[in-house]
C-alpha cells in the first residue's frame, strides 16, 4: 500500500496509470540538461515516482532506437525495458544519489533513500549494464563521482573483456 501523499495521474496517451509524489517539477540541471526537483521536503523511504511507459524486449528497443543518441530506457532485469516518459525520465544519475530504484511487483519505483529538502534535484544511480555504448561518462559533480554511469559490475565486466581482447 502506498502512502496517502502519493497520488494518481492519468496520461491520455496510454492506458495505464502512474503515480508520483506531489511537488515535483522539471527545470535546468547542472548534471544534465533538465532535472527533476522537489518543491516540498520528501521523507526517507517515500516512494517518489513510478518509472513507467511502454515496455519492449531489449532486442526490440535496440532495434527501435538504434540511431538515437539519447533514450530513457530502464531495464527491468528480465530482458524487458521501459521506455520512460513523463517526470521520472528527468531524474538524473548521481554517484551520490538521494533516491534509488526498487521493483515493487511489476513496477519500478524511485524511492527516497534519505530525507530530501525542498529545492533539491532528485537523483539515483543508473547502474547501467549490458550497453552497446563504449562509454557512459558521469557529470554528477559529486565528491564521490566514479566518472561513469555504468554499474560497478559492468565496469569490471568491461575490464575483463578488454584484458581478454588485449591477450588475443
Amino acid at each position: 500500500m502506498l502512502p496517502k501523499h502519493v497520488w494518481k495521474l492519468q496520461n491520455p496517451n496510454i492506458q495505464n496509470e502512474f503515480l508520483m509524489t506531489p511537488g515535483l517539477m522539471i527545470r535546468s540541471s547542472s548534471i544534465h540538461a533538465a532535472g527533476c526537483y522537489t518543491t516540498r521536503p520528501i521523507r526517507k523511504g517515500t516512494p517518489v515516482i513510478q518509472y513507467d511507459g511502454p515496455r519492449f524486449s531489449k532486442r526490440e528497443a535496440d532495434e527501435r532506437y538504434r540511431d538515437r543518441f539519447i533514450t530513457y530506457l530502464f531495464s527491468t532485469g528480465n530482458q524487458d525495458v521501459i521506455d520512460g516518459f513523463g517526470t521520472a525520465m528527468f531524474i538524473n544519475h548521481s554517484c551520490d544519489p538521494n533516491c534509488e530504484t526498487e521493483h515493487i511487483g511489476d513496477e519500478i519505483w524511485i524511492i527516497a533513500i534519505r530525507n530530501i529538502e525542498a529545492g533539491e534535484e532528485l537523483t539515483y544511480e543508473y547502474n547501467l549494464h549490458d550497453s552497446d555504448d563504449d562509454d557512459a561518462d558521469c557529470h554528477c559533480g559529486s565528491e564521490k563521482c566514479r566518472g561513469t554511469m555504468f554499474s560497478e559490475d559492468e565496469v569490471k565486466r568491461r575490464a575483463r573483456k578488454a584484458r581478454r581482447t588485449a591477450k588475443a
